[in-house]
């Protein structure tokens, strides 16, 4: 079976998952070149839609994700990739996860802690 690219206009979702406790870290884009790359590397690789490039998880923060373990959905347009967290964050925003928010009410609230401050590392 193989990804169905092109069925979802050439990205599909990709999910990081932490391999060791289950926890949703992010979800991301990815063509076929990203997919390729990160088995390949063994390095999880993403499509960013907003820079319209590859995007290799932590080349700017150094909180890069090995990946242990690729599943894939049983339509064939869905990734998911089992990964160790580098450095403590997946999130760009220095959280360990992406979903740091609750929804609370009419709000939200944060429920996670930052690992590192994005001023810090991203200097743009």
């Amino acid at each position: 079976m193989k990804i169905d690219f092109e069925k979802a206009g050439g990205l599909v979702p990709a999910i990081a998952q932490d391999a060791e406790t289950g926890d949703v870290l992010m979800m991301a884009w990815m063509n076929q070149e990203a997919y390729e790359e990160t088995l390949r590397t063994g390095r999880a690789c993403y499509f960013s839609r907003s820079r319209n490039k590859l995007w290799r998880k932590g080349e700017e923060s150094g909180n890069v994700q090995d990946v242990l373990g690729v599943f894939i959905d049983c339509d064939a347009d869905t990734i998911l990739l089992k990964v160790r967290q580098v450095g403590g964050a997946a999130c760009h925003e220095g959280y360990k996860s992406c979903f740091f928010r609750k929804v609370a009410g009419e709000g939200f609230e944060v429920v996670g802690e930052r690992v590192f401050d994005p001023k810090a590392v991203y200097k743009k």
